[in-house]
């Protein structure tokens, strides 16, 4: 309170950042990566393997391709175990690697530095330039730089958000979207201008604030590396105390650390993050400051790598990598669930019957001496096809009636069937015979199930 007035404290503002890009051999071999990554984004919703596409995840029809196989809502017990050994994955490689998932192949840093960024750097030139356009008033200047570089950041958001809905709905029905009439496709075409704006403001706005604030897997990092985890660090051992380099001073003061304090591994830093401050959760392990400090390094004739891939026993302890028992402990349940999922994934048939004997009843007895029992049956269908099915018993001895017959199953449908087992009494040798009975499509056997038939007592 002062003169009776409130004043209100300053809520500080964000500080826009505008690092630096030193294309190092790290960054060389990021930048690769990213090329294979976005020929394989932009590409994949179109291509097929055996009819299918590489990726699709249909919520709509419920409906999912994964590398041309085709999966239905019937099949939800491989996404659970798959989920499962993704997330024991994620853990181990944490543990062992830290966060370099992010800096390397996350879509939002492969996105942001490595294709918005470097039209940023295109267009407005270097940060020291970047920084004074911003800072300058809107000029013929301004306007034409700002201009060309948002409408690019829309038309590539626009893209990105073509080929991510594709993944959605098919690239059929995105291309349907585009050529026929806007009023058959409303919602279509306003999906596709919310995701362009929303990919839009991420790169042109939120930015880095996506992997500081709102990405959980940074977070989580902190509770699972430990002092053997290799993570992008600063050997403090080996480089305090920093100081300026000043060769007379160096002559006769020796106790200098290698870092000579320049500051360009702030300068580079994605995130805006002081490395030799220590592991933070905003670091994301895209290894930009080990670049530019071994070119300092080289420089002044030190050996590089002050910034490099280091756990905490190794810049302490100069303990080499190794494989702790708990990596250990992780790899053997990720091999373990891995060799569960591929079973069960390779054994997957494109057909599922399930058959029950109606509860309650024994058996009946039939015209020309036959004993029946009636049966309950489901046929799921997990092809991409619809399929005319019929049941048949393994053994011909055994008739089929049907009371419900199943008809055609849709493509990811099921059908349900009701009928009877007729066998004559003669045949009947027991008061319980297990019986087998095939699925067939096209004369072909799809699966073979068994169940239980019950008769008269032949003593």
């Amino acid at each position: 309170m002062m003169d009776g007035l409130l004043v209100a404290k300053e809520t500080p503002k964000r500080q826009w950042l505008y690092p630096l890009i030193r294309k190092g051999k790290l960054y060389r071999w990021r930048s690769r990566i990213s090329y294979v990554y976005l020929a394989v984004f932009f590409a994949g919703p179109y291509l097929r393997i055996k009819g299918q596409p590489l990726l699709l995840l249909d919520f709509i029809d419920r409906q999912f391709v994964i590398l041309g196989q085709v999966f239905w809502p019937q099949d939800i017990f491989l996404f659970v175990l798959a989920s499962l050994v993704f997330l024991v994955c994620v853990v181990l490689f944490t543990i062992a690697f830290g966060r370099i998932f992010c800096g390397w192949i996350c879509p939002q840093t492969i996105f942001m530095e490595l294709v918005f960024r470097k039209i940023e750097v295109w267009i407005e030139g270097s940060p020291a330039k970047a920084k004074k356009l911003d800072a300058s008033s809107w000029t013929k200047e301004k306007m034409l730089k700002k201009g060309s570089k948002h409408t690019l950041f829309i038309v590539i958001s626009f893209l990105i958000s073509n080929t991510f809905l594709a993944y959605i709905i098919g690239s059929g029905s995105l291309i349907r979207i585009m050529m026929e009439p806007i009023s058959l496709h409303w919602v279509g075409f306003i999906s596709i201008w919310v995701f362009t704006l929303v990919f839009y403001l991420i790169y042109s706005r939120v930015r880095e604030q996506v992997c500081t604030l709102f990405c959980p897997y940074g977070r989580l990092q902190g509770v699972m590396i430990d002092e053997h985890t290799l993570v992008v660090a600063y050997d403090d051992v080996r480089g305090e105390p920093r100081g300026k380099l000043n060769k007379k001073e160096d002559l006769h003061h020796q106790h200098k650390g290698d870092c000579v304090d320049c500051g360009l591994c702030v300068d580079v830093c994605p995130t805006g993050i002081d490395i030799r401050k220590g592991t933070q959760l905003e670091c994301i392990n895209c290894t930009a400051c080990i670049d530019v400090c071994n070119e300092v390094m080289i420089k002044i004739n030190k050996p590089p790598n002050l910034i490099g891939f280091y756990s905490e026993n190794r810049i302490r302890e100069k303990e080499k990598p190794s494989v702790t028992g708990r990596m250990m402990g992780y790899g053997g349940v990720i091999v373990v669930m891995m060799a569960v999922l591929c079973y069960f994934i390779f054994s997957r048939s494109d057909m599922d019957l399930s058959i029950l004997r109606s509860a309650g009843m024994l058996y009946q007895e039939q015209p020309g001496h036959y004993i029946s029992n009636i049966y309950n049956a489901e046929i799921i269908n997990k092809s991409n096809k619809g399929r005319r099915i019929s049941i048949v018993p393994a053994d011909p001895v055994i008739k089929v009636k049907y009371i419900q017959a199943p008809g055609e199953v849709n493509a990811g449908g099921s059908a349900k069937t009701v009928f009877f087992l007729m066998i004559a009494d003669k045949d009947i040798k027991a008061e319980k015979t297990e019986v087998k009975i095939n699925l067939v499509f096209n004369n072909r056997i799809i699966q073979t199930v068994s169940t239980t038939f019950v008769g008269p007592s032949n003593d």
